[in-house]
């Protein structure tokens, strides 16, 4: 049996939707979203290969490379949060 949501779980999900993270992603989302697999994909890729290696082994400069990663992480926090 499912347990039911507590008013604090509640005001804790909203609290996480007031941050700038949780906005880039629905935004990010919301204006792409044919992009958004693609983009998580080659979040973790990053992740995995670290930003140097996977800027290098792609020839992408560090910089875009990051922001790659953080869109990516935008967007799965996005969809962690509102499911």
């Amino acid at each position: 049996m499912a347990e039911q949501q507590q008013p604090s779980d509640a005001l804790f999900l909203e609290s996480l939707m007031d941050t700038n993270l949780y906005s880039m992603g629905a935004f990010f989302s919301d204006q792409h979203p044919e992009l958004v697999d693609d983009v998580i994909e080659q979040s973790v890729a990053i992740e995995q290969r670290g930003l140097s290696g996977y800027a290098e082994a792609n020839g992408m400069p560090l910089e875009a490379c990051f922001e790659a990663l953080l869109t990516g992480l935008a967007v799965r926090y996005y969809k962690a949060v509102a499911g």
